[in-house]
């Protein structure tokens, strides 16, 4: 049952990253025409896109290939070239069902916010188990057991599964739950 445990657990990583070609224009002013041209498109292009979302791919967590640089097109009036890349990245896209290890950054009576990497994750306090209630007057504030077995606060690492996403043009939001088998802190 280990093997297949971890068997699971590899396929859920290789299920979040993804290696995918991508297309990306670089506008550049004539002050960096000159030998070192290719090397200002190829930096500018890891500046411009690493760390960056789309709602379509997920977060770009790095750039891996270059695969083409196209003939610079002079932008009419104002004298910057525009010029066309077409490179590899390792994309990091969360999906419903995924069970990720994420970090608690805020714990208020609401529930849980996290961050899974670039992803901020909620967890609300009718996605935490029944047997664990919000202690405000702890310090920090925490969600605990009765017999204080379990108790997550502010920068624990727990494991959650997402249960829904939110995609608009430039980041992606996730709503995670506790209720499941093998959720919860990470010890």
């Amino acid at each position: 049952t280990k093997l297949i445990l971890l068997d699971s657990l590899l396929q859920e990583i290789l299920n979040m990253f993804y290696h995918i070609s991508l297309d990306h224009e670089i506008v550049l002013h004539p002050r960096y025409f000159g030998p070192q041209l290719m090397d200002t498109v190829k930096q500018k292009l890891f500046t411009e896109v690493e760390g960056t979302c789309t709602g379509k791919y997920g977060f770009v967590i790095a750039v891996t290939t270059i695969d083409s640089v196209g003939a610079g097109l002079i932008q009419p009036g104002e004298g910057f070239v525009m010029y066309p890349v077409k490179y590899k990245a390792i994309v990091f896209r969360p999906f419903k069902g995924e069970v990720l290890d994420a970090v608690v950054t805020q714990v208020n009576k609401v529930g849980l916010f996290t961050e899974i990497g670039p992803l901020s994750c909620f967890i609300s306090r009718h996605s935490i188990p029944v047997d664990m209630s919000f202690d405000p007057n702890s310090n920090p504030p925490c969600y605990k057991t009765a017999d204080e077995d379990m108790v997550i606060q502010q920068d624990d690492e727990i494991r959650l599964k997402i249960v829904g996403t939110r995609v608009d043009a430039s980041d992606i939001f996730a709503i995670g739950t506790l209720m499941d088998d093998y959720l919860g802190l990470v010890s």
